[in-house]
Order: C-alpha cells, then structure tokens, then sequence
C-alpha cells in the first residue's frame, strides 16, 4: 500500500518531516485533499474530553491522557461522506495504532470504545461508517452508501489513520489491530477478507457475517409468532425452557456446573415439556414446542445450500416475546425493507423466507455478509484473526462462526494450514459479546498483541465471570474445536482443573 495519497496534504508533511520540519497537532488542519477534509486538529488536555449533551459515562475519559484529536471527512465515492476521528496520544504514543468497530446500523463515531485503546497508549480511530443514525434507511436507492456500510468505510478509514498517525509521530505504526464485536465483528471479517493487508491484527467478536442470514431468521420466527399469537414463549415459558435445556445438556462436556459446554451437540427435544389438554403444571403447548423448535432450527437457503442458523439450548433467556432479540429483529427488519426489497412500506407480515433469503443473499452480493472463505492472502501476509463467540448468545447466532470455520478450514486444506492464522474461541453460557452465566470476560487484545509481536498463538484464553464485581468462576477458553475439559479434581469453577483437548 503507498504511503501516501497522490499528491495530498498527508504527503507534504512527511516530505516537510523529512526536512526536519516540526508539527504540532494543528497543522494537520492547514489543508485538505480531494478526497479527504480535515475538519477539526486540536489537542485535548487530560482529563478534559467531554461530549455535548453528554449525561452518563463520561466516567470513562476521566482519566484519559493528553491527545491530538482530528475530524475527517472521507468521501471516496461522489455519494460519501465518511466522518472519521483519529485519537493520538501526545506523550504516552505505544507505536500502535487500534481501531474499533460499531454495532447494529449504528452511524456514529464511537468514542466511548476509544477510550480504552488511547488509555493504553494506541493511537485510534473511529467511523460513522458514512452516515448518521441507527437505521438502514441511508442506503435507499443510494448503493455508494450501502458500499460504505459494507465495506469502504473501515478502510478507508485505516488508509486515512495510518497517513495521520505517520504525518503527527513521523514514524508509521509499528503494528496495525482492529477490535469489534457484533456488526464490529462482520466488520473485522470483511476486512481479513476484503483488505487484508490493512491490520495486522484483528478481533472479530460474535462476528454478524452472515448479516442477510441473520435477518432472515429473526423475521422469519416475528412472522410466524405474530401469526398465531398463541404461540408465543412468555417470560415464564423462557425460563422453563431454559431450566429443561440446562438438565438435560449440563453434562455433555464431563462436568455439572450449571453450563452448557457444547450446545452445538445437544439433541435437546422442547416436546419433553408438552402439556397435556388441560396444561396444567410447568408446561408448553404443542403451539409453543413448536416456536421453540423453531428458534434452534437452521433451514436452508435454497440458493446455496447453506443452513440459515438458529440459536442453541442455553440461549433462551434472552429470547423475547417474538422470538430472537429486540435488536436482531429491528435490523432484520431494515436489513430488508430498505436494502433488499426499497420499499420503505413492506412489513414483516410480507416475509416469506424461501424469497426473501434468496432475494435478500443476491441483492447483498458479498457487499455486508462477511461469507468468503479465502483467507489465502492474510494468511500469507502473516494476518492473525482472533474470532470468539458466545455460545448462549441470543442475538447472532454461534453457528454462523463455526459454520464459517468450518468452511475455511476446507477450503484451506485442513485445520493444520489455518491454525497459525486463525483460531476461534467459543466460550459456554455467554451471551452477545459478554453477559450471561459462564465466563465472559477475557482479554482478547492482549491475546492478539502476543499473537502477532511475539509469535505466541493463543492455546486457550481464561475467562471469568464475576458477580457483584468479584469473579466466582474461571475457565479456560479453547481453540475451536476443541473444548476445556475438566480434569477430574478440584473445582470446576477454577480454570486451572481444565485442560484444552480435542473433542471426542
């Protein structure tokens, strides 16, 4: 990748660098290329980020060090217009440069995510991915936007952060990383796939690569419930479900602990707790078997072939009313009427899933789902991809990455010839991106870091769930597929009485 922009602004300052020339954080303000407006270069003094209107959270900067703070505007295409913030530590620079993700449709900087990395010394950056809201309606009839979404706002934005970084410190960062989870997650997929010279490192959590996919699977059980209202698993039912589902696969990993360590292997059948005529007792109706049957089921995408994957036996407390989360469901909902169909009119009552699935995966065209398999040149490039999901999580489903590896790992040749590259870490009873019953909090960037500095391939990370703040349990995470089995001794709320091993 150049350097530089033809004969931009970030150009003439390494070539002012190069003649000793000083900056400081406000000239990179002085001017602006064709393609790239700088809108604001100021420092910010620590202690003293605070955002407009800001109520809560802003404990988060409390603490923050000294920074150079620039605005930019990207618009790569006539119909973008990307803004861009990149954050540069003035005094505590690592040689680093982070970049973090977003969620949903989110159309914001996000600074609360960039806290973390200038805190520990990264230079980082952040992208409305080229518009504002929490809406897919910014891509109605305007494709270059859609593109932006997809795929074009990431990158450019790691183009444009590593020419700031080189322009400010006179030096390129010495290692390139990005960090999301969720819409972050398919965002860091797309770039492994797409770019993948851009970082160096990356992190994709409960990755949403199968974005169509996912929306058509929260659609398709809203259509159904909303069609026969009887149908729906209340708050109760969930819970009943859940209680069942944790009986009866508790043990499918060697060990009762109240987790259900692979999920993926469960033959848990709901009809365990149909109802007789009367329903009487702690029970469901034949109406609400099925529902639950429906939500871990993954039926086909006629097109291709591939299963559109529901959620797994440990996941029902976060199911709602209507099936799959408020959130999967508003996106599933946007995802289609304005990207797929346009019609800002069409309503989940007009879902038909063996359509729209297929509608939904040809108007896509590889543009949000993160699906391709090659790897070939990140590998080569000396890529690692560090890729984690819950196993319990209620909003995207677990199987969308392991099917993902799955296929990777076959068109690769064999898990021997990706297992330098890229590893994935399933971890029982978490939620989306954290929460949930097991251990769910776990240091994914330093595990990246040693990764890619100092050659040492994660063989497990530890995991800790912590209640009241305090952490009550520990498990070692293991890359997939191998699970933490436990040795027999001791608790089985500690890490240390587990071992990684292949499974059986």
């Amino acid at each position: 990748m150049s350097s530089c922009r033809s004969s931009g602004f970030f150009c003439l300052l390494s070539l002012l660098s190069s003649l000793g020339w000083s900056k400081s954080c406000e000239d990179l303000l002085s001017e602006s290329t064709a393609n790239v407006l700088v809108t604001e270069s100021r420092i910010v003094l620590a202690g003293e980020f605070n955002l407009p209107g800001a109520v809560a959270g802003t404990e988060i900067y409390a603490d923050l060090p000294e920074f150079c703070r620039v605005s930019l505007i990207l618009t790569p295409s006539p119909d973008s217009q990307i803004n861009v913030e990149v954050w540069l530590p003035t005094e505590t620079w690592n040689g680093k440069y982070l970049a973090v993700g977003n969620g949903a449709f989110t159309g914001n900087i996000r600074h609360s995510a960039m806290a973390m990395p200038l805190g520990k010394g990264y230079a980082t950056s952040s992208t409305d991915t080229g518009h504002a809201g929490n809406t897919a309606s910014f891509g109605l009839g305007r494709p270059e936007k859609v593109n932006d979404f997809g795929w074009r706002a990431v990158h450019e934005m790691a183009e444009t952060s590593k020419q700031v970084i080189s322009a400010f410190y006179d030096q390129s960062p010495n290692y390139s990383y990005f960090t999301g989870c969720s819409a972050g997650g398919r965002q860091a997929m797309k770039e492994a796939q797409r770019f993948p010279t851009d970082f160096d490192g990356i992190v994709a959590g409960a990755p949403g690569l199968d974005w169509t996919g996912r929306a058509a699977a929260a659609l398709r059980m809203e259509a159904h419930i909303m069609s026969d209202p009887l149908s729906q698993l209340k708050q109760p039912d969930r819970e009943l479900l859940y209680k069942e589902t944790v009986n009866f696969c508790d043990a499918g990993d060697g060990v009762q602990d109240l987790l259900i360590g692979r999920p993926n292997q469960c033959a848990f059948d709901p009809a365990v707790l149909q109802c007789d005529a009367e329903k009487t007792g702690a029970c469901l109706t034949k109406a609400q078997i099925d529902t639950a049957r429906m939500m871990y089921s993954s039926p086909i995408n006629t097109r291709t072939g591939r299963g559109i994957t529901g959620l797994f036996p440990g996941s029902e407390l976060g199911w709602t009313d209507l099936g799959w989360t408020a959130s999967a469901r508003a996106t599933g909902l946007e995802q289609f009427r304005y990207l797929v169909y346009e019609d800002e009119s069409w309503s989940v009552d007009q879902f038909l899933f063996e359509f729209a699935i297929a509608a939904g995966e040809r108007k896509d065209d590889d543009t949000l789902n993160a699906l391709s398999p090659d790897l070939f040149e990140f590998i080569e490039g000396g890529g690692k991809l560090l890729a984690y999901h819950g196993w319990a999580d209620p909003q995207i489903s677990p199987a969308n990455v392991t099917q993902y590896y799955d296929r990777v790992t076959q068109v690769h040749g064999g898990r021997e010839n990706i297992h330098d590259s890229f590893r994935l870490f399933m971890a029982p009873g978490m939620g989306h991106c954290g929460g949930g019953p097991g251990p769910n909090s776990f240091d994914s960037l330093t595990a990246i870091e040693d990764w890619v500095e100092n050659d040492r391939a994660p063989e497990e990370i530890i995991a800790v769930h912590r209640s009241d703040g305090v952490v009550d349990r520990s498990r070692p995470l293991c890359p997939y597929p191998e699970i933490a089995v436990y040795d027999g001794d001791g608790s089985s709320d500690e890490a240390e009485n587990f071992s990684c091993q292949a499974e059986r």
